[in-house]
């Protein structure tokens, strides 16, 4: 089909009546279908049975250092646990703080933080004004959910292929003092699944910020999510930052969160020295101990950063299929039509869909009317406003693949009557 912009009206308008009926046709099946979040399907789930029952006797409790996991203590985690996200994460054990299921629980505890006590010795954030985050947008809308609830003023900040606009954001950091952080999912990122360039990670790690108590949250959730174990790697962080002299600058966070069960994962996070004391004295405080022995029974099954890694393998042959597929529909339906373009990601878990201007609202909501639930256009923008309104979040792994056919069918056609209107209205 030829780009519809270059169809006449009463082409554009006799199209529409076809693509109608098809709408009409595929309402009536009563479809109840869900792409709206990144969730595991019950095949991945399936996938770390085998953990739940390692740890049987008294002495299967014990960790490294014989403590049993099973009491209170080591509010930074067991030291096996710690070596494992080390590895993970690329740092060094004694970098690493292991906490409970939830990596987004512990950036919300180290936003609240900041906010109440500071970061390592300067002023609370609260009590310097207005707090400002920058938001690489499209972007994790649950990370902008945390500042919108502490009331942090969120700065959009455009991506392209090789990550955040840094010209933007040394600009912002450098100049703006009330500009205290910056939210980055720099492997396979959330939604658009690009990993940041090299270049990009080294002048992160090279600004000189106005604020001294800057931060960037490093929210690797996905460093070990390719569909291929050839993908390319994220630079490390937390060493370039050290070879600028900036050290302190950054907090990493990561997660098995997609990698054994979301509700029942194990979260970590890692910094400079100086975050660590600061950040343990404050945990230490907070809670007598996490969940350690769900620590040591991921540690035991695991193993080490290459059994994640087979272990990753076998998710990828569940999900990759997913992703061939979505993609493929797309490209079928919608390659040359001139109304939308979508990102073709090597790992992750979702794709970037972008429609004309103005159209993806009503895209999603058609979709609704038709049982296929999306996540809400401009999600993935701060405050929920997509200023172009033409970012779609589309999440292919918790279907069956038969039911994810069916909605990205279904996709396409609310793409393609939705931008017949637009056009028709500037014809």
């Amino acid at each position: 089909m030829s780009c519809l912009e270059s169809l006449s009206k009463e082409e554009l308008i006799g199209l529409k009546g076809s693509l109608q009926k098809e709408y009409e046709q595929v309402k009536s099946r009563n479809l109840k279908l869900d792409m709206s979040r990144g969730k595991p399907c019950l095949a991945q789930l399936d996938l770390s049975l085998e953990m739940i029952g390692l740890l049987h006797t008294p002495e299967d409790f014990r960790s490294e250092n014989g403590m049993d996991v099973r009491n209170y203590g080591m509010p930074d985690g067991i030291p096996e646990a710690r070596r494992l996200f080390g590895e993970m994460m690329g740092v060094e054990p004694e970098a690493v703080i292991v906490g409970g299921n939830s990596s987004l629980n512990m950036m919300f505890d180290t936003v609240a933080r900041s906010m109440t006590h500071g970061v390592c010795g300067y002023s609370p954030w609260s009590r310097q004004g207005r707090v400002k985050f920058l938001c690489p947008s499209p972007g994790y809308d649950r990370h902008f959910a945390v500042c919108e609830h502490f009331g942090i003023e969120m700065i959009p900040v455009p991506m392209d292929e090789n990550g955040p606009d840094m010209d933007m954001v040394e600009r912002l950091v450098q100049t703006d003092a009330m500009v205290k952080g910056i939210w980055c999912v720099p492997q396979y990122s959330n939604p658009t699944g690009i990993t940041y360039s090299d270049e990009v990670v080294r002048r992160l790690a090279a600004m000189t910020p106005a604020a001294k108590d800057f931060r960037i949250f490093w929210d690797n959730a996905y460093c070990i999510h390719g569909f291929s174990q050839d993908d390319r790697n994220v630079l490390n962080i937390l060493d370039a930052c050290r070879q600028a002299g900036h050290e302190d600058m950054v907090y990493l966070f990561c997660s098995t969160s997609k990698v054994s069960f979301p509700g029942a994962g194990v979260a970590a996070m890692a910094a400079s020295r100086n975050n660590v004391d600061f950040i343990k004295k404050c945990i230490g405080i907070q809670t007598i101990g996490p969940d350690k022995i769900n620590q040591l029974r991921h540690v035991q099954y695991f193993k080490n950063l290459d059994g994640m890694k087979a272990h990753m393998a076998k998710h990828a042959a569940i999900i990759k299929p997913k992703f061939d597929a979505v993609l493929e529909i797309l490209e079928e339906n919608l390659s040359g039509l001139g109304i939308a373009q979508w990102t073709k990601p090597t790992g992750g878990y979702f794709i970037s869909f972008d429609t004309m201007p103005g159209c993806a609202r009503q895209v999603v909501e058609l979709c609704r009317q038709a049982g296929v639930v999306l996540t809400p256009a401009g999600a993935s923008f701060p405050y929920g406003k997509d200023p172009q309104d033409s970012n779609i979040r589309i999440a292919p792994t918790f279907p069956v693949i038969e039911e994810l056919r069916q909605a990205a069918q279904l996709f396409c056609l609310c793409v393609k009557i939705v931008s017949i209107e637009k056009i028709l209205l500037a014809k």
